[in-house]
């Protein structure tokens, strides 16, 4: 068990508006932290805004409220930063039924250069991207507003980032009935480093598990992916607990 330690707030001087989905990466070429989060001054009018520290846990400095994405209202985004440094935005974008894209980001990561991807999906949310080996992960969920049964987890692979992405099966579906096997919908995949080589969490919200009912108090789901040997990820199973050991990275 850890301690949380309050830092303070995250975010400097941030104009009103609705804030979610923040990811904070190191940048290697210009020692800073970077942070991009999504930003509604007005509801469903998205934007992508961009910040950066000189540590992780901030104060971020606003560089940009309004990144020029190639696709523009975008929605949910998160980032990724390949083994080479180079720093990647998966997004949905609203006005074109909350599609998903694939974004380069320029080697300071606060602007994209405009090489994207082709549309990986339509109709989804909470869109992720991760690499394992010499393969690229895409992965997201249908529209779920606060899905208390949980979501399923599209899941699409790629030999570079940008693709071209193969469609694999969803890894959160009953192959009966198709209902999600784990009631929650995924947010992120964390790339641990253990004592055996990286381990891949799958991070998930388990919305409406808050005793208080306030969505931002409800429970996680984590679980470790499992591979198949070709590469390709196993239907998530359930654990009531499992054990992590740790490695410091070099």
């Amino acid at each position: 068990m850890e301690r949380w330690t309050y830092d303070g707030e995250l975010l400097q001087g941030q104009p009103p508006g609705v804030y979610y989905r923040p990811y904070v990466v190191f940048n290697p070429n210009t020692h800073k932290y970077v942070l991009w989060y999504n930003w509604y001054p007005k509801l469903w009018e998205g934007q992508a805004g961009v910040a950066v520290s000189d540590t992780s846990v901030g104060p971020f400095k606003i560089v940009s409220g309004n990144v020029h994405l190639s696709e523009k209202n975008p929605g949910d985004g998160s980032l990724f930063v390949d083994d080479d440094g180079t720093g990647y935005y998966i997004y949905t974008a609203i006005n074109k039924n909350h599609t998903v894209f694939v974004e380069r980001l320029k080697p300071d990561y606060l602007g994209v250069t405009g090489e994207i991807s082709k549309k990986l999906a339509q109709g989804a949310e909470s869109p992720l991207i991760f690499r394992r080996n010499n393969l690229y992960y895409a992965m997201w969920g249908p529209l779920c507003l606060a899905c208390s049964n949980g979501s399923p987890v599209q899941v699409c692979v790629a030999a570079a980032p940008l693709g071209p992405f193969f469609i694999m099966p969803d890894i959160n579906g009953s192959p009966t009935n198709g209902v999600p096997d784990i009631p929650a919908q995924e947010t992120w995949v964390a790339n641990i480093s253990t004592s055996g080589g990286p381990l891949f969490i799958w991070m998930a919200d388990r919305w409406g598990s808050s005793p208080d009912g306030i969505n931002g108090h409800d429970f996680q789901f984590w679980v470790p992916l499992e591979f198949s040997l070709d590469g390709h990820i196993l239907p998530i199973k359930y654990y009531a607990r499992c054990s992590v050991s740790w490695s410091q990275k070099n």
